[in-house]
């Protein structure tokens, strides 16, 4: 059998991990674990949260069923003995670690691994930039001071150069001067950089993209003196096939639009229907960053140091496809418990008439059931909801009615350089990828461990979807009879009392000669 090059690259290694309790950083620690278990040992970056010290969010962290595979055969002390924490912030000054703590780093890290950033396209741009920016130099500064550093893995996104219709593995001008973004946001108060953001903006989108652009700048200017990787993430989005396909632990990208449709919340999208969206799942994207410093360090490969990990240049599936798709699997599949209508609707590419559908199916609807549940005592909630949909849906229209291709001749280049056995533990390619197959397991998993709903209540949600399937057919059929029903009696009237009309008249002029 081949050989497994790949975890013999982290034999004794000491790894530091930003951003490991988020979606992408779970999966990382997870896949590190299980295949590379002689790993000296993962030091995680974490900060206090909720009234939870960073030891406490460790455990959290392992309790996740993402880990039950893990904890199973290698015993939860034994995961705890591998990883520990630091406590720090990425948003504080010096990543607000104190100076043992940041000695020891120093002494001891081989690969850092930068994942950490605020994913959300609404932050205000201070914050962003705090985060994804200054954050991104205060762990360049940390790395410089890592005396057996073998490579800066940084974790930045294929959106972040939207001007960019074809993104390509090189190098791009960040939209601004990085440095001078942090002086101004440090010494400026939220407000004041609130009423300054449309402006320096431009004509980005919104503040993730700007200030994860700026981060990436600030890399690049740093590769001739770090031993630097960026890699490009797309949308990423549930694991396809390891350790728990379809697990993901949030509902953002097309989990959420599935589940918004599944429960019958989603009624209308403003959307090129044709268009098609750049989809990652996140096992792809952590094999691919493993391969990448396999290749770094291993291959001492400095040609590539920039890679797109997406997927459109080989898989194209429109949004109408992800739509038809999720619709079959929760009306016939996978129905979701508590559905308040049947799974329907569709993608609008005219905005008039897709505000029309949003007051009628949306708005219309959710005022008079929190009417409702205002009366009967209960407290309301889908206007609560819809408004939320609303504000998503700003953030999804720009990116589903605009088109980008991605060059990932980089990730497909380590196909070639990795042995057969290789390929199927950090498997970067889709091969025998079955879509439907892939969406079904994504709507399960998020069945169980998102909305929790266990597997034993699927024969009721799918009555429930029978029924709502009758009340939505009984429902059009009588609004449609009312309103056949009244244009026919508006012509009848109408032509009657014009016959009528017709009669007198004629009647009348006869009386008069």
């Amino acid at each position: 059998m081949d050989e497994d090059r790949v975890a013999k690259t982290f034999i004794g290694k000491t790894i530091f991990i930003t951003g490991g309790s988020g979606f992408l950083g779970k999966v990382l620690i997870e896949k590190l674990l299980r295949v590379c278990p002689e790993i000296k040992k993962i030091i995680l970056l974490v900060r206090t949260k909720k009234g939870k010290d960073p030891q406490q969010r460790l455990l959290d962290i392992f309790a996740n069923p993402l880990f039950d595979g893990l904890k199973e055969s290698r015993g939860l002390d034994n995961l705890l003995e591998q990883c520990s924490v630091v406590g720090g912030d990425v948003t504080l000054p010096d990543l607000g670690i104190s100076p043992e703590d940041r000695e020891m780093l120093a002494e001891e890290v081989s690969i850092i691994y930068h994942c950490a950033a605020t994913i959300r396209f609404d932050e205000t741009l201070k914050k962003a930039v705090l985060l994804n920016t200054r954050g991104t130099k205060l762990m360049i500064q940390l790395a410089r001071e890592c005396k057996q550093l073998a490579m800066l893995c940084h974790v930045s996104t294929a959106y972040c150069h939207l001007h960019e219709k074809h993104l390509l593995e090189k190098p791009y001008d960040p939209p601004a001067n990085p440095h001078k973004i942090i002086n101004v946001v440090e010494w400026l108060d939220e407000s004041t950089v609130d009423a300054m953001t449309e402006k320096i903006l431009g004509t980005l989108p919104n503040t993730y993209a700007f200030t994860k652009a700026l981060g990436e700048g600030l890399v690049v200017e740093t590769m001739d003196e770090l031993p630097s990787v960026i890699l490009r993430p797309s949308i990423v989005i549930p694991i396809y096939r390891e350790p728990l396909p379809g697990w993901t632990d949030n509902i953002n990208g097309p989990t959420g639009l599935l589940i918004g449709a599944g429960k019958g919340v989603i009624r209308t999208m403003y959307c090129d229907s044709d268009g098609y969206g750049d989809y990652l799942p996140v096992d792809i994207a952590v094999n691919c960053m493993l391969l990448a410093t396999w290749n770094f360090i291993e291959n001492n490969d400095r040609t590539r140091r920039i890679y797109n990990v997406t997927s459109s240049s080989e898989i194209k599936v429109s949004w109408n496809q992800v739509i038809e798709m999720g619709r079959e699997i929760v009306t016939t599949k996978v129905p979701l418990n508590g559905v308040m209508w049947y799974p329907g609707g569709s993608m609008k590419t005219n905005r008039l008439y897709h505000n029309f559908c949003l007051i009628m199916y949306h708005f219309l609807p959710a005022i008079v059931i929190d009417a409702l549940l205002f009366c009967l005592g209960y407290k309301p909630i889908l206007i609560r909801v819809h408004k939320r949909i609303l504000k998503g849906f700003q953030v999804f229209e720009y990116y589903a009615n605009n088109q980008w291709d991605f060059d990932n001749s980089n990730a497909r280049y380590l196909r070639t350089k990795i042995n057969k056995h290789e390929k199927e533990i950090y498997k970067i390619d889709a091969e025998d990828l079955d879509m439907m197959e892939y969406f079904e397991n994504c709507i399960k998993a998020a069945r169980i461990y998102i909305l929790k709903e266990p597997e034993d209540t699927l024969p009721a949600a799918r009555r429930h979807m029978t029924i709502m399937w009758w009340v939505d057919k009984i429902c059009k059929n009588v609004i449609l009879a009312v309103f056949l029903y009244y244009i026919g009696r508006y012509f009848y009237h109408s032509i009657f009392d014009d016959e009528n009309s017709a009669n007198t008249l004629i009647h009348e002029a006869m009386e008069s000669i």
